[in-house]
């Protein structure tokens, strides 16, 4: 089966290692707050913005042509009956897939599983499965993430149309949830979807009649949800209306502070700002009263200027006089700066200069100086 999520070359030994031997410190610090959901008017902004977007399907996306999804005019599972149970057994190994799940601190970040699927529609089903609270599989989902939907939402159907629209459908169960978690239930099911078989909108139906908003707080769904909607939103003010929004990827800690894994905030900048270098730059100024964000980049860190030259590759020069005698560079530092690239240059390839050298070594014997793509599964975590 081909599907969305195919291992491309070096990233999966690139990008996937995540180091045992940093501590739940952080590699540079880290700062905590709560995240709120945005003011109206910039939530409604956003709303429009993913209506219109159509380029943002994904860190996960192909970069060749030869990786690209045969798609069915439409992947329909009607009464599918995906029911969420509370047994919590881990399923047998099948599919690898990539999820948003809700992490120890209130955040959504993307989680590498082994779901059933053997063919397109069913890893759908279980994809949307897998976001279900205490569902029937919370024991394939690592130690301190799970899923968002209410306990017992069923997936209904799902189908992806020929403009790469997926159309979902739970029962009514779907309404049963915190009004606090509207943005988020909204967000881990479009982060999901929009990582798979090309789709790049999400529409969502509870019982065969179309959401136009959501049932608790009024979430507009009048048009189509992309990734231009944005995850795990800051704090944010009323005077952003004139304001562009980025999404940049830090890190976190496992609960056991063994392991780091990777997490998309999205951060809002003056309109007209070029994305990459003003996401970049947001990475650089570092997570902002985040709950359990860690510092990625060093307080000496500089973004010297963003290339994009043949091929599609983005060349990213930072100087930082920490590894000025040329020693290795953490590859949380380096891997999130290829992550936050790709979000935002449509999954180009990501070559990086520092201090004017072009071998730049990573703590996983990487050289990010040569261009290193995006991996297809992020934060492969053990169980």
């Amino acid at each position: 089966m081909k599907h969305k999520n195919t291992v491309r070359g070096l990233s999966a030994a690139c990008l996937l290692a995540v180091p045992l031997a940093l501590s739940g410190c952080g590699l540079f610090g880290s700062e905590s707050a709560a995240v709120d959901p945005p003011p109206e008017e910039v939530e409604a902004q956003m709303l429009q913005m993913s209506g219109e977007s159509t380029l943002d399907t994904g860190v996960f996306a192909p970069i060749s042509g030869e990786d690209t999804v045969d798609t069915a005019d439409s992947v329909d599972t009607a009464d599918s009956g995906v029911t969420a149970e509370t047994d919590g057994a881990a399923p047998a190994d099948g599919e690898r897939t990539t999820v948003f799940l809700e992490d120890g601190n209130g955040l959504l970040a993307p989680v590498s599983v082994s779901l059933p699927g053997s063919d397109e529609k069913s890893l759908l089903e279980s994809s949307l499965a897998a976001l279900v609270s205490k569902g029937e599989y919370a024991g394939a989902l690592p130690d301190g993430f799970k899923g968002v939907l209410p306990a017992g939402t069923e997936v209904k159907s799902v189908s992806v149309d020929k403009e790469h629209l997926a159309v979902v459908e739970f029962n009514s169960v779907f309404n049963d949830y915190d009004p606090a978690d509207e943005r988020k239930i909204l967000e881990a099911v479009t982060w999901t979807l929009t990582g798979l078989q090309d789709i790049q909108g999400v529409q969502l139906w509870v019982d065969g009649k179309k959401l136009t908003e959501m049932p608790l707080l009024g979430t507009p769904l009048d048009r189509p949800l992309t990734r231009s909607f944005g995850i795990n939103l800051p704090k944010v003010g009323s005077l952003l209306m004139d304001s562009s929004a980025v999404t940049v990827y830090f890190s976190a800690a496992t609960p056991d502070g063994t392991q780091q894994y990777y997490v998309p905030v999205t951060r809002f900048v003056p309109a007209g700002e070029q994305p990459v270098e003003a996401a970049l730059n947001e990475l650089i100024t570092g997570p902002d009263k985040q709950y359990g964000l860690e510092m990625v980049m060093t307080q000496g860190t500089l973004l010297e200027g963003v290339e994009s030259g043949p091929n599609g590759v983005v060349t990213v020069s930072l100087t930082d006089d920490m590894f000025a005698d040329g020693s290795e560079v953490p590859e949380e530092m380096l891997e999130s700066v290829v992550l936050t690239v790709a979000q935002n240059a449509g999954d180009a390839p990501v070559q990086i200069r520092l201090n004017g050298k072009d071998t730049v070594t990573g703590t996983n014997n990487v050289n990010y100086g040569q261009p290193v793509s995006a991996p297809d599964y992020v934060n492969e975590l053990p169980l």
